[in-house]
């Protein structure tokens, strides 16, 4: 439970900074979403498991190599001088030269900073895939929001072009009504009964005698010229943004699984999104940007490999010196019962060996001598080039981040300076629209004028939409260049 707290303390450090406004304590918010995604998705978990038991070869490099004991065992005993050696036991520790344990350690903590970073590379790119698909769902539900507000600017137009067709003066005083739902009956029509709508009766019009009567008055012709079919090319274009805004729904359904996906959840769960979606408050330091570089991932992935080779090097160099081995070895002897004492030839007097039947203790040193240098230096050699390839790759992938950064500022311009046009466009397209209509109501311009322009409004408001999420996807690319947790002063 314990590397799961210290998970859940390193989700929480990368995901206090939050971009979206509006949104930071809310159960649906974005740094909610982020919290879910760190804790469950099953690549940052793998990737922190293989950091913890990097962790666990620190304590293994630094510790000593495990002694050697020997035992022997006579199947017939010895004889020695009134003994007989039964067993013998030699217990041998071997330790390196002074400084090889510590290079060892160091060599293993940079391996394990190594696994780190990678664990950080992985949660960083996982953000980011939370972040793009966060601000895909949010185009699609602006943009389902802007095909609604189209389409009661179509159920305007068609109210407009129902009461100027139906009206029997044709005079084109006409007021734009307020939007209002649709009337199912507002489509219908008979070619051999008539139409009625709102109430006035038009079966009439389309009798010869009757279009004869209105060819020869001058006054019906406005509202005679297109009127059925100015209605019905309203209608055509409400069934068009009908299936616009099914497809954005059936597309925002299959967005919000994949963003599941990345949570680790049902594709079915819901997701909460905000209600306005706007561009990201973001100012980019030049001067800092290029610094803040050095934190991210990759590099200090590197710069951790790069010091694991020296430590290595150490080491290397330091197991090109003898190794030192204390020990102890330990006979079993036995004592011969004698019979008959042995007599001194000077004195005459009986004596036996004081040493004899002794188990006998013998301290042990031993030394290895490290003969064959040609090894030694080869692996010296193959360090010191892997240390200079890690060298060489640093720079290479820090060059390539520099480059990344200044295509991302591009996109970032280019995305802004689009957002500012539509922005303009749109308001020039409302303004445009709202005089056509008038124009239509009053007969000074025919129908399409006024389709032309709603069509290009949306298309303006949709295109705004897209340029916000690739501002937004953007910004969030720079801040993992930056790496997510310098970016709170932001």
């Amino acid at each position: 439970m314990k590397k799961y707290r210290i998970l859940h303390l390193l989700i929480l450090t990368a995901t206090s900074w939050n971009p979206v406004l509006g949104q930071t304590q809310m159960p649906d918010s974005l740094s909610h979403y982020l919290e879910v995604a760190g804790q469950n998705n099953r690549n940052v978990k793998a990737d922190f498991l293989l950091y913890q038991a990097a962790l666990q070869k620190v304590s293994q490099a630094g510790a000593y190599q495990d002694p050697q004991l020997e035992m022997g065992f006579f199947l017939k005993p010895m004889e020695l001088v009134d003994g007989r050696q039964v067993a013998q036991f030699k217990l041998m520790q071997m330790f390196p030269w002074f400084g090889t344990r510590k290079a060892a350690q160091t060599e293993a903590q940079q391996m394990a900073q190594m696994a780190f970073e990678k664990f950080r590379d992985t949660r960083d790119n996982l953000f980011f895939e939370v972040y793009s698909q966060w601000f895909v769902l949010c185009q699609l539900q602006q943009q389902i929001c802007n095909s609604l507000e189209n389409q009661q600017l179509l159920e305007q137009l068609h109210s407009l072009a129902v009461r100027k067709f139906s009206s029997p003066s044709g005079n084109g005083s006409y007021s734009i009504p307020i939007p209002a739902p649709r009337s199912a009956n507002s489509s219908q029509s008979s070619s051999s009964k008539g139409m009625t709508m709102g109430g006035s009766a038009v079966a009439s019009a389309s009798s010869p005698s009757a279009g004869m009567n209105a060819m020869a008055s001058p006054a019906a012709m406005p509202a005679s010229s297109g009127g059925m079919s100015d209605v019905l090319r309203i209608e055509l274009e409400q069934a068009e943004l009908d299936n616009n805004i099914a497809s954005l729904q059936s597309q925002l359904r299959a967005e919000k699984a994949k963003f599941n996906a990345l949570l680790n959840r049902p594709a079915d769960a819901s997701v909460q999104l905000p209600d306005n979606f706007e561009k990201l408050p973001f100012l980019l330091n030049e001067e800092t940007a290029e610094s803040r570089i050095s934190n991210n991932p990759m590099l200090t992935m590197i710069e951790a490999e790069k010091r694991s080779f020296e430590a290595k090097a150490v080491m290397d160099k330091k197991m090109g010196y003898p190794m030192f081995g204390i020990g102890l070895q330990y006979m079993l002897i036995n004592k011969i019962a004698s019979s008959s004492s042995s007599m001194n030839s000077s004195d005459g007097m009986a004596t036996s060996n004081s040493m004899g039947g002794m188990d006998m203790v013998m301290p042990m040193v031993s030394v290895t001598i490290p003969l064959y240098r040609a090894k030694y230096k080869a692996q010296q050699r193959e360090t010191q080039f892997r240390r200079q390839a890690s060298i060489e790759k640093q720079e290479a992938t820090r060059q390539q981040l520099s480059a990344q950064l200044f295509s991302e500022k591009q996109a970032l311009g280019n995305a802004d300076r689009k957002i500012a046009l539509m922005d303009k466009q749109t308001a020039l397209a409302r303004t445009t629209y709202q005089l056509a209509l008038q124009e239509f109501a009053s007969g000074k311009n025919d129908l399409s004028n006024a389709i032309q322009i709603q069509r290009q409004l949306l298309d303006y408001q949709l295109t705004k939409s897209e340029a916000i999420a690739e501002y937004n996807t953007r910004v969030a690319a720079i801040k993992r260049l930056m790496s997510f947790e310098l970016t709170k002063d932001n």
